[in-house]
């Protein structure tokens, strides 16, 4: 994946938004287009989003360090994420592993890391509203998706340890 020169602003971007102020729900837009809205589940960590005609869901395992992406009512992972909430985290999709890690000790942002540069990114919206914007180039929209419904839910789970604690 060669590094996209671009300026961040000219770049085709995934952008996070809360449907409502309070709601778990959120619509995806790339490149300024509605793709999907991401359901993120009241009950466990993960959710649902439906691109291109075919229905997705996000699960994790209790500890919330493994995710996995299939293809509603199937068993056969689309993608995976593992380690993550850790500094370093890993996405395998497609046969190709991609490297994620936190930018600082004091930061929640995501770097997508190539040969050890950093080429792309996940950071908060806005601290009020919540959200993503991700640059993520070289990853299929899909699998887009599922790294900002990862990083979602994740910030999630972080804030409700935090004011439970």
């Amino acid at each position: 994946m060669p590094p996209d020169h671009r300026p961040w602003w000219d770049r085709d971007m995934i952008r996070a938004e809360r449907t409502t102020l309070w709601g778990r729900d959120h619509l995806i837009t790339a490149d300024g287009r509605e793709v999907t809205t991401f359901s993120a589940s009241w009950w466990t960590s993960g959710g649902r989003f439906a691109l291109d005609g075919r229905e997705y869901e996000v699960r994790t395992n209790l500890r919330g360090r493994r995710y996995g992406m299939t293809e509603a009512g199937s068993d056969v992972p689309v993608a995976t994420a593992d380690g993550v909430g850790r500094r370093h985290w890993t996405v395998e999709a497609g046969g190709r592993a991609h490297e994620f890690r936190r930018t600082s000790l004091w930061s929640s942002d995501q770097a997508l890391v190539l040969d050890g540069r950093e080429v792309g990114s996940v950071h908060r919206a806005s601290a009020w509203r919540g959200g993503a914007v991700a640059d993520l180039p070289g990853l299929d929209v899909a699998v887009q998706v599922f790294v900002v419904a990862v990083v979602l839910t994740m910030w999630a789970r972080a804030s409700a340890a935090a004011a439970s604690g």
